[in-house]
């Protein structure tokens, strides 16, 4: 999953962090695409298997294929996802090892903007779809509808300004809608849409929120665990004070996700454009 690849090795600690949210918001997504049954997919950056997963359940695919460069992951997905209709290899999204035109569906779920050239993965995603096929996919919107992340960087940024080099929503300037469908626009596809997708994620209780940020899966983890045990609690302590609470105990924050979607052109006419 892109340069940052050692921190994205465990799946189970993945699943507690932020896998829960992922199929929340694949439901969502394969909603909006709305693709009829019998379709060959491709799932590019498919993690444990959060979108996989729920393309099976809901979207009746002949075959779905996904890969990663996560062989933990991979490992992760295959074990939870029993289904003969799915296979999952190693793979790099910027060098795709199918033919052209290959899959009538190319989705990547919360993936793109952990590759290291995101313009080259989606030429490669639109190479692998066939003409007239969908190729689409989703990013969290870090800078500001990621509740859970929001929370989190500005209170590690209060307590230290450095911290805010390590902020997603600054790192990852793809993670809106305007660079997000200029993305597909330029790979060459048609028919551009860009949609907001924001599902609730309800923490059970506070230790509910920050426990996964011990399990050092992703940027925020790997700097939680980067921290001495008393700055450590300070960051606790401080999200603790600030984040919403229910009457319950609970922890009610949202998480939006912008999702784009584009229609393979003919092969001769995407090259003539790139």
């Amino acid at each position: 999953m892109g340069p940052e690849h050692e921190m994205w090795a465990v799946g189970d600690a993945y699943e507690a962090y932020i896998g829960r949210w992922s199929r929340c918001i694949a439901d969502g997504f394969l909603q909006w695409l709305n693709v009829p049954a019998g379709q060959r997919w491709l799932d590019v950056g498919c993690g444990t298997g959060a979108l996989a997963s729920t393309a099976l359940a809901v979207a009746e695919p002949a075959q779905i294929t996904g890969v990663d460069t996560s062989a933990a992951f991979l490992a992760h997905a295959s074990h939870r996802i029993n289904d003969t209709r799915s296979t999952f290899h190693v793979a790099d999204a910027q060098s795709l090892p199918f033919p052209d035109r290959h899959f009538d569906v190319v989705v990547s779920g919360l993936a793109l903007n952990f590759v290291p050239d995101p313009r080259r993965a989606a030429a490669e995603l639109t190479r692998v779809t066939a003409t007239g096929g969908l190729t689409a996919a989703y990013v969290w919107d870090y800078a500001v509808g990621m509740a859970m992340l929001r929370y989190f960087w500005d209170a590690a940024v209060t307590l230290a300004p450095a911290a805010a080099a390590l902020d997603e929503g600054r790192r990852f300037p793809l993670c809106r809608p305007e660079p997000l469908g200029r993305l597909w626009t330029d790979a060459g596809m048609d028919e551009v849409t860009v949609q907001a997708i924001e599902v609730p994620t309800v923490f059970a209780d506070f230790d509910d929120y920050w426990n996964p940020f011990l399990g050092g899966q992703g940027p925020a983890p790997a700097y939680v665990m980067s921290l001495a045990e008393e700055r450590r609690g300070a960051l606790r302590d401080l999200l603790h004070a600030r984040l919403p609470r229910s009457p319950d105990g609970s922890v009610p924050l949202t998480a939006k996700a912008w999702a784009v979607r584009g229609v393979a052109r003919p092969r001769a006419s995407a090259s003539a454009h790139l």
